[in-house]
């Protein structure tokens, strides 16, 4: 679901366009402008992108904000199966507390110690 730290980049020079029997060319030298984290969520049954999301962050919002948007997005289905890495943000206490309400569960989680 996650492709962190994408560059944002820029070339210092254009690339010069290509002439018969040359490729074009491109300046190795570029300015990096800063990171950007891409949370894409990829439907395996219509091979299509749900709900992706470009910010700043990764954070522990940032993942529970994208799981609501992908509930959001089909009011409908009965049920997600959802397959992930073990990253922090993926098993967080909001994540399962939401979920947890999302189910109607209304048992004592405990809290963080």
């Amino acid at each position: 679901m996650f492709r962190t730290s994408i560059q944002a980049t820029e070339r210092l020079e254009k690339d010069l366009p290509m002439r018969p029997g040359k490729v074009e060319r491109r300046e190795f030298e570029y300015i990096r402008d800063g990171t950007q984290t891409l949370i894409a969520n990829f439907d395996v049954a219509t091979g299509k992108i749900i709900e992706p999301n470009c910010g700043d962050s990764r954070t522990e919002s940032d993942f529970l904000l994208n799981i609501s948007r992908i509930i959001e997005s089909d009011r409908h289905a009965k049920k997600w199966h959802l397959i992930m890495d073990c990253l922090n943000t993926h098993q967080s206490e909001s994540l399962v507390r939401f979920l947890a309400q999302k189910e109607g569960l209304n048992i004592e989680l405990g809290s963080r110690s």
